[in-house]
């Protein structure tokens, strides 16, 4: 049995990182894994290992950009209609591994997770050559310092997991930026910080984080946007399908039990139990209270 791991999320998420820390840990327990890059605007030292595929054998941005005049976003959506295009590639370079765990290093592009049509078909390409297929999404801890952009984070999640129909996993990446501090009343972090106990709030996401009575900020005197935000609330409420992994790339006991979490979203190891994150009273953040 083969089985894919496709590593999407915004840019800045740590993906290529998160995915080096992915192989290399596969590799230290002597599981057969392999690098397959779908970014064809990756630089080729952007990788802690080389991709066995690589989109760029095929099309790369920089050609699209250049002989099409393209601007970047246009030129990466014509490389991944070019990839559905000629899917008998990818399947023919895909052959050649049998019992492997292939990790999909995926780009930054919000919409290429939450409306394009691209990653569902290559994921109906995978299931039908018998491939087990799962994601994760990754944001940044550092979006907890605004609950706006966290929640933006959260809908972005929802649409894509809404969108491949597939066993998922979220993660929160650089948890090792994260420390602990007091919270000031507005709601937001003093110094860049929290608290654990606010940490948690995000992990599982608490609906009542954006949740506003009118007047209570500068913006939301305005009533569309408390509105709007009220409406959020309810969505987020009532299709409670995102919640976060934490991932401190410092701490091999955390991506020990991301990665645990995704074997069992795909059945790797069908008898083993995901080990469950630390609690976070008793985790390694250091509480200043």
């Amino acid at each position: 049995m083969r089985y894919a791991v496709l590593i999407t999320g915004p840019a800045g998420a740590g993906k290529s990182t998160f995915t080096g820390a992915f192989l290399n840990h596969l590799r230290l327990a002597k599981r057969t894994a392999h690098l397959v890059n779908l970014d064809p605007a990756a630089s080729p030292t952007s990788f802690e290992f080389e991709p066995v595929i690589d989109i760029k054998d095929l099309v790369s941005l920089e050609d699209v950009m250049n002989e099409l005049e393209y601007g970047p976003n246009g030129g990466l959506v014509y490389c991944f209609e070019y990839l559905m295009q000629n899917m008998d590639w990818l399947e023919e370079e895909l052959g050649g591994y049998e019992d492997d765990y292939l990790i999909f290093d995926c780009p930054g592009q919000i919409e290429l997770y939450t409306h394009h049509p691209f990653l569902p078909t290559l994921v109906q390409h995978l299931t039908r050559m018998n491939i087990r297929v799962s994601a994760t999404y990754l944001i940044e801890s550092q979006f907890m310092e605004d609950r706006y952009k966290f929640f933006s984070g959260v809908l972005s999640a929802m649409s894509a997991m809404v969108n491949l129909e597939i066993p998922w996993i979220n993660i929160m990446s650089k948890m090792d930026l994260v420390t602990a501090s007091t919270e000031d009343q507005s709601g937001g972090a003093r110094n860049g910080v929290r608290r654990r106990k606010d940490i948690a709030r995000y992990l599982d996401p608490d609906p009542l984080l954006l949740a506003t009575r009118r007047g209570q900020e500068g913006n939301t005197s305005n009533p569309r946007f408390h509105a709007l935000n009220q409406a959020i609330v309810q969505l987020i409420e009532d299709h409670p399908l995102v919640s976060f992994l934490p991932l401190d790339l410092t701490n091999p006991d955390s991506l020990e039990t991301v990665i645990s979490h995704i074997d069992f979203t795909m059945q790797y190891g069908e008898d083993e139990e995901p080990k469950e994150p630390h609690d976070l009273d008793e985790g390694d953040f250091q509480d200043l209270e």
